[in-house]
């Protein structure tokens, strides 16, 4: 039963893993075309995670996140993926948004992967605001902690290699939903079966160039279109990317401790201006991904 579950896996993505093979990541370049078949890959769901939340679900805990002088990044970050549903939902035909959380209640980071997962998500972003820790200085022999409100602009986080494991599980539950073998922790991935480990290598290599893509396509926009500060875009330990069976990709949208940036990320054109950057760069990815597909 495995072996014609994998076997119809592999047939199924095959096209698409060779097509995003040849896929560009300079938005200047042409979109490199092959000869196999138009298999009909559409982008139909998206996944917009609101970072952080108020009171907690269950879980016994909960995280405010970062904060500013009067603002708070999960009322930020919600407000935000609000206009960020609604602006793909209008503008592109035929896409679903999934919000991971749509109130102040937190979600924890393991359920916002599951949703993510569930609802079978073909890219998966997260709004987050940005801050950084005092910094402490000395004066007259004592150490005092001072806000450090220098931090400016944005930041797009993908996960690192050193999530291998936890990937592969995630990808594994994915794609192994058979109800005719047990679930493992790999959900039926076998790390000692070649083929297993031939589909899984090419999904995670997949995955990790739409994800770069993806993120350097929305640091362009906030860039090039809107004229703001980015650090660009980095690898990092984040659970619920890793955990996201999918392209994903972290967006911290500007510092909520910098006094500017703070009025910024709470203005309505402020919001829609990370909106617009955001929706374009999906658009423009979107574009890419269906027409390599061909």
């Amino acid at each position: 039963m495995k072996n014609k579950i994998l076997k119809r896996l592999i047939c199924s993505l095959s096209p698409l893993l060779l097509s995003f093979s040849l896929f560009s990541f300079t938005i200047s370049n042409p979109v490199n075309r092959d000869t196999v078949t138009n298999n009909g890959y559409k982008i139909k769901t998206i996944i917009i995670d609101p970072g952080h939340g108020g009171q907690p679900t269950g879980t016994g805990h909960f995280s405010h996140g970062a904060s500013g002088s009067y603002s708070y990044e999960r009322n930020v970050t919600l407000a935000i993926a609000l206009k960020l549903q609604t602006s793909i939902e209008k503008n592109m035909d035929g896409v679903k948004v999934v919000l991971t959380r749509s109130t102040d209640d937190d979600v924890s980071w393991e359920r916002r992967s599951e949703i993510a997962n569930e609802n079978k998500g073909d890219l998966f972003i997260s709004i987050h605001c940005n801050s950084l820790p005092d910094k402490i200085v000395h004066s007259h022999g004592r150490r005092i902690s001072v806000p450090d409100r220098s931090g400016k602009g944005v930041l797009l986080l993908v996960y690192g290699f050193h999530r291998t494991k936890e990937e592969e599980a995630a990808i594994g539950k994915k794609l192994y939903t058979d109800e005719d073998f047990n679930e493992t922790d790999n959900g039926g991935f076998d790390p000692n079966d070649p083929a297993d480990v031939i589909l899984m290598n090419s999904i995670k290599a997949k995955y990790r160039k739409q994800s770069i893509h993806l993120a350097e396509l929305i640091n362009n926009e906030f860039v090039d279109h809107d004229g703001r500060h980015s650090d660009g875009v980095i690898e990092q330990g984040v659970l619920v990317l890793c955990h996201s069976a999918m392209p994903a990709v972290l967006v911290e949208t500007g510092f909520i401790n910098n006094p500017d940036d703070e009025a910024y990320l709470n203005s309505e054109s402020g919001q829609n201006e990370i909106v617009d950057s955001i929706v374009r760069a999906i658009t423009q990815y979107k574009k890419e991904a269906e027409e390599a597909a061909e």
